[in-house]
């Protein structure tokens, strides 16, 4: 079974999303007993909080609903997932540094993103709706391709 973790920072916003959107292209494909899918943040700041509204109303004008409760990295989790993706650099240094040195799948979400291989999703938190609506359509792209790449090994 693959096993996917969207990390971001606080686990409110790129990762949460990521995760319904992923469960999503998932559930589509009939894949779920092969693919399974949960997100969390590195930083506590928002443990048990649900995610941002913003972010829950731009993907329910995109028609997809979705619930979660904002938690953080665990050490388990680095045993218990088969592949870790995170939103952008900051928190890729942050998993390597709390233990993913050792993780053998490591990679950044836009690294499956065809239209900025490599590149950072932008955190919606501090910006409008259109930042939003950015980021779902990012994610949604690039969780599908990602989505497209597990299937060649599974």
């Amino acid at each position: 079974m693959e096993k996917v973790l969207f990390i971001c920072l606080g686990n409110i916003c790129r990762s949460p999303l990521a995760e319904a959107l992923f469960r999503r292209h998932v559930q589509a494909q009939n894949l779920t007993h092969k693919i399974s899918c949960d997100s969390c943040g590195t930083a506590a700041y928002h443990i048990g909080a649900p995610p941002d509204a913003r972010s829950v109303a731009n993907a329910r004008l995109n028609g997809l609903e979705y619930s979660h409760r904002a938690r953080q990295l665990q050490p388990v989790d680095f045993k218990n997932f088969t592949r870790l993706v995170v939103m952008d650099d900051s928190n890729l240094n942050n998993v390597l540094i709390q233990g993913g040195h050792v993780h053998p799948s490591i990679t950044k979400m836009r690294d499956f993103d065809p239209l900025a291989p490599g590149s950072d999703v932008p955190d919606p938190y501090f910006g409008g709706n259109k930042g939003f609506q950015e980021v779902y359509e990012i994610l949604d792209r690039a969780t599908l391709h990602l989505l497209r790449h597990l299937r060649k090994s599974i």
